[in-house]
């Protein structure tokens, strides 16, 4: 037995020795000990690799098992030709056909005679109000009326008297004098009824509200037994400056678009459009451009166009938003869906995906956009995939 051997038996043999003659909770900490020495003798485990994107100035490129390349999106230019400008408008009553009917006298509505969608003619009564400030004017109206019929008797007395040399000639001044102002206070009377449309002698002191014009009602807000006042059109408080009636032709309407300074080359006043409405979006309507705004709104940077719609066929509705496509020079390009484009300062950008795993950002020129598409002048060729979800990311990687 060689040396080594017998140190390594007697170190066993002092190590059982020392175990028997220990507690129990002493072997299991040389126990615990032990296993924590074998635990940290293990290999340590391989740091999984990662990918990271490698730029070459404009160009992003990612390794085929990169996950970023899951968050996007590309698809092929496609070729396109726009023979307008498309622009966004809205569709409104005619102003020129509208009136906003409101009581020219205090009162009580006793019941109201029109319903909405109902069609009326101009004089024909919308609602019925009792009112003590009408049933002023009316008896305004017939005592001076009956002053009139007193001083004309009176002038015809005197009149009669004078001719005979019975009465001086003050007398027929006098009387003249009082027939004249009879005559003022009556024709004053019976015309301020006559503004409102209402008879100077009515047998009935209800005040019948009319309609200023022939048309359909499209708004009614007004309840029997609501009070009403001459004096509601305030500032400020839409519940009380409600018209009572509001009263159009809905066949002729007009329509609003919103246009840019970009599109002032192609409006002119008197040429004709068309526009598609969601509700109908196979059918397309037409219009004339009547008035354009001589100034930009400066909150929105926008000039107001204003044009009429023919509408015999009651299919639009006011307030309806619409696509309007005004005619302009043919444009050619490549189209690409409009998330594709992103502005860089002044500048507009898409990233083209030259092959799997490498996107380059080209600078673009914009046409019009039609349908959420825009047509590119130039800096994309048909065919080309353009990225359409993930342009966000890769600019971030380019910085």
């Amino acid at each position: 037995m060689t040396i080594s051997h017998f140190s390594d038996s007697f170190s066993r043999v002092r190590i059982s020795e020392f175990l028997r003659a220990s507690g129990f909770g002493l072997r299991i900490l040389l126990i615990s000990l032990l296993c924590l020495s074998l635990v940290g003798c293990r290999p340590a485990d391989k740091a999984a690799p990662q990918s990271e994107a490698k730029v070459n100035g404009n160009t992003v490129s990612f390794s085929a098992d990169s996950p970023q390349l899951t968050s996007l999106s590309v698809e092929p230019a496609a070729a396109l030709r726009s023979a307008g400008v498309p622009l966004s408008g809205r569709l409104m009553w005619n102003e020129d056909a509208t009136v906003r009917v409101f009581t020219p006298f205090g009162g009580i509505v006793r019941q109201p005679l029109a319903a909405v969608n109902h069609t009326v003619r101009k004089g024909e009564p919308l609602a019925e109000i009792r009112s003590a400030d009408f049933g002023q004017a009316t008896a305004d109206a017939r005592k001076a009326a009956s002053d009139f019929r007193r001083a004309e008797r009176a002038l015809a007395r005197v009149r009669e008297l004078f001719e005979h040399g019975a009465a001086p000639r003050k007398d027929l001044d006098s009387a003249e004098a009082d027939f004249a102002s009879a005559q003022a206070e009556k024709q004053r009377t019976e015309a301020r009824l006559a503004i409102y449309g209402a008879p100077a002698d009515p047998s009935d002191p209800g005040f019948l509200l009319p309609s200023p014009l022939d048309g359909t009602v499209v708004e009614r807000n007004v309840t029997p037994g609501q009070e009403v006042r001459p004096d509601q059109m305030l500032a400020n408080m839409p519940q009380y400056t409600a018209p009572l009636f509001v009263v159009t032709d809905p066949v002729r309407l007009w329509i609003q678009i919103d246009a840019t300074e970009v599109d002032l080359p192609h409006l002119r006043q008197g040429h004709e459009f068309t526009f598609t409405s969601r509700a109908f979006p196979s059918q397309a309507f037409t219009g004339r451009v009547d008035v354009i705004s001589e100034f930009i709104d400066p909150a929105t940077r926008t000039i107001k166009v204003r044009g009429t719609v023919d509408n015999s066929r009651r299919l639009l509705k006011a307030e309806m938003f619409v696509n309007v496509n005004l005619p302009g020079p043919e444009t050619s390009g490549t189209s690409v869906p409009a998330k594709a484009v992103f502005l860089q300062g002044e500048r507009h950008y898409v990233f083209v995906e030259e092959q799997p795993g490498q996107f380059t950002r080209h600078e673009v020129q914009l046409g019009p956009e039609q349908g959420g598409r825009i047509i590119l002048l130039a800096g994309v060729e048909q065919g080309q995939r353009v990225v359409t979800d993930g342009c966000l990311l890769l600019q971030q990687t380019l910085k």
